[in-house]
């Protein structure tokens, strides 16, 4: 681990999407994105292989309900928040799975991969 932090870029609307959480939960997240930073893996996560590579969920669990950062932490350039929500069922809806895939594929293009 190093002292320098990777920087962390909100792809589409993610930004605004995680300001929409409660506040318990959008510092839940910023704790999570800050392990993120100093290279540490975030306290809940698992992978989301059906998205991309590398593209991970934390999972947060709070009163106000349960929460979802969908990111990419693989490329040397920055931690790439693709999707921010509130989950409400047990499987994750295919339109935020298909919102955060687009995403992905949109960065996999900027980035020119």
């Amino acid at each position: 681990m190093t002292d320098r932090t990777k920087p962390v870029e909100f792809v589409g609307s993610s930004l605004s999407e995680l300001r929409a959480f409660p506040i318990g939960a959008r510092r839940e997240a910023g704790h999570q994105i800050d392990r993120l930073q100093r290279g540490l893996d975030p306290d809940d996560w698992k992978p989301m292989r059906a998205i991309g590579a590398g593209v991970r969920e934390i999972r947060i669990r709070e009163s106000d309900g349960t929460f979802r950062v969908i990111y990419v932490a693989k490329f040397e350039e920055a931690i790439f928040v693709l999707r921010c929500f509130q989950k409400k069922t047990e499987r994750t809806s295919r339109e935020d799975v298909a919102s955060a895939t687009r995403r992905y594929k949109e960065l996999l293009k900027e980035l020119g991969r």
